[in-house]
């Protein structure tokens, strides 16, 4: 049960307080999808995440007594391979009145609950700077499922950022597009925020077009016959449309040659 306070509550103040960016300090990185072959190294795309507890206590920090969350199991989403079998759940998350929600999944019903919880927080501005990451790749010690990583992914993004902004300030002092990219994929690339290019919520799949970040719809979407996902930038018009059948593409976790190519172009080098 919530409680209600009888004072009055500037919403608009929780809501920025909701979605004020977390300490540096609270985000983590994993592995995302199997490691890829790449001049004969291995490298992994690595996301990255909060955990659960770091959610309740924003929640608790800012709303305390005044937040409250439902869980729905949902029917199990099964493969070909038994192993591939995943819990789902929708979380129902209320604040002042407020309600979002949205659906998480995992191998378990503990991985799936917290999956959804941190998901229906999002839709309040709960550590939705995550979101605006872009991709990190990171050499690992080989291809198998527990590969680890030779570098701490942190470390890897933070100097990926400071080249890619050396880089963009050298373009912009010489009027030229960097790389002696071609003036309409300059345009373009320009025209996209971080938000566009960047992450990779685990099961978030890229742009088929442009290879950047999409809006997920199959929770806000009216028509069940619409795109599933629809590419972040206005410049771009890629879509992903539902299965026959009506049920959700399927995430892709491991990353095909055409990603490996795009990360060439991308960092020139080794790429959460």
């Amino acid at each position: 049960m919530i409680a209600r306070h009888e004072t009055n509550i500037d919403k608009t103040d929780i809501w920025a307080q909701l979605s004020a960016p977390l300490p540096t300090g609270v985000i983590s990185w994993r592995q995302d999808g199997r490691p890829v072959a790449r001049d004969g190294k291995y490298v992994a795309r690595f996301v990255a995440y909060v955990d659960a507890n770091t959610v309740r206590e924003r929640l608790d920090g800012v709303v305390p007594g005044e937040w409250d969350l439902t869980l729905e199991l949902l029917p199990v989403l099964s493969g070909d391979d038994s192993d591939d079998a995943r819990c789902s759940f929708k979380a129902r998350l209320q604040i002042l009145g407020v309600i979002r929600e949205d659906v998480g999944t995992g191998r378990d019903y503990k991985q799936a609950a917290t999956d959804a919880f941190k998901r229906a927080a999002v839709r309040f501005g709960i550590a939705h700077e995550l979101y605006a990451y872009e991709q990190n790749w990171v050499q690992v010690d080989g291809d198998g499922k527990f590969a680890k990583p030779l570098e701490d992914p942190a470390r890897a993004y933070a100097r990926r950022l400071a080249r890619a902004a050396s880089k963009s300030d050298t373009a912009i002092a010489e009027n030229v597009p960097a790389d002696d990219e071609s003036a309409a994929t300059h345009a373009h690339v320009a025209s996209m925020t971080a938000a566009d290019l960047g992450p990779l919520a685990s099961d978030e799949p890229s742009c088929p077009k442009c290879g950047g970040r999409m809006w997920d719809n199959r929770l806000s979407k009216r028509n069940p016959k619409a795109p599933d996902y629809k590419c972040r930038s206005r410049s771009c018009d890629g879509v992903i449309w539902p299965l026959r059948n009506g049920t959700a593409p399927a995430p892709r976790t491991d990353s095909p040659e055409p990603v490996v190519a795009e990360l060439d172009a991308a960092t020139g080098e080794i790429p959460f």
